[in-house]
């Protein structure tokens, strides 16, 4: 074997290694988290890291992510101890097509007959269960139930129920219909931009040059930061806890602090720390061998 060819299988078989650490079950992703209010009509209703969002109007509730197989019994429960109905769930929508943030789905589509709206891209993941995802076809521990979608999306486009707009911002890159959604709130008489980032990371194993299942990776991801240094934004929230912080600002939270989740700062911060994070990796996987 030539020192390039064993180069090439190391890159392999270290790629598959962090992809297997990365997609192990993290104990956050299952563990409970106590439901509640975010500003004006929006409640968070997820676990300690797999973020869900609960949008409240008087014509029915609209659901943000459903979350892995596992977590439908556990978003009920938050939302009924908040006081609502689970059954008042008229719409779901999602983040992007992967197994931790819409295996669920299937579940809650027949507990509560919600439409589930999916942005186009990303409706053949969905559809399939994930079994033609450009990165995890075959890679059964990422495959989850197949589930029809009702509406699909396309970016710039509303998703209108009572008094709430939520509006769906094609982000693609993590997957090819990865969606950040926005909507405003009202809150103590002012109105607050809200911004659920869909995600901006670079997966392991994720191949940025010459990628034939995903030629245009690398340019959607680049078209998603600029999206993403556009969209006005007082709170900030995303796909992950980890992406804004949940544990920290909810203690805040629980002290009073009903600010706490008010963090301009903190979005742009982000946003540009996993931009040059991309970069490197683009710049890095990029160069020529040598």
């Amino acid at each position: 074997m030539t020192v390039r060819k064993f180069a090439s299988s190391l890159a392999l078989l270290l790629a598959f290694a962090l992809s297997a650490r990365l997609f192990a079950l993290d104990p956050a992703w299952t563990r409970n988290f106590p439901p509640f209010r975010i500003a004006g009509s929006l409640y968070y209703v997820g676990s300690e890291d797999l973020a869900a969002y609960l949008i409240v109007t008087p014509q029915g509730d609209i659901l943000i992510n459903s979350n892995l197989q596992s977590s439908p019994p556990q978003i009920k429960r938050s939302v009924e101890s908040l006081g609502f109905k689970f059954s008042d769930i008229k719409i779901l929508l999602i983040s992007h097509g992967h197994y931790d943030h819409c295996a669920g789905s299937a579940e809650v589509k027949k507990l509560t007959g919600a439409q589930y709206c999916v942005m186009d891209a990303d409706v053949p993941v969905v559809e399939s269960g994930g079994r033609n995802d450009f990165q995890y076809a075959d890679d059964k521990s990422m495959q989850f139930p197949p589930t029809h979608v009702d509406r699909v999306l396309h970016d710039g486009d509303t998703v209108r129920l009572g008094n709430a707009v939520v509006t769906a911002h094609l982000t693609a890159g993590h997957t090819k219909g990865t969606t950040t959604w926005t909507i405003d709130e009202t809150d103590a008489g002012k109105t607050l931009h809200v911004v659920i980032v869909g995600s901006p990371n670079v997966n392991p194993g994720y191949k940025l040059v010459g990628n034939k299942a995903y030629p245009q990776i690398a340019d959607d991801y680049r078209r998603q930061f600029q999206v993403l240094k556009t969209l006005p934004c007082d709170i900030f929230l995303g796909a992950h806890g980890s992406y804004f912080g949940l544990k920290q600002k909810y203690e805040r939270w629980k002290r009073g602090d009903h600010n706490a989740f008010i963090d301009s700062d903190g979005y742009k911060r982000y946003i540009a720390d996993r931009e040059q994070a991309f970069q490197a990796q683009w710049k890095r996987r990029s160069e020529p061998a040598r």
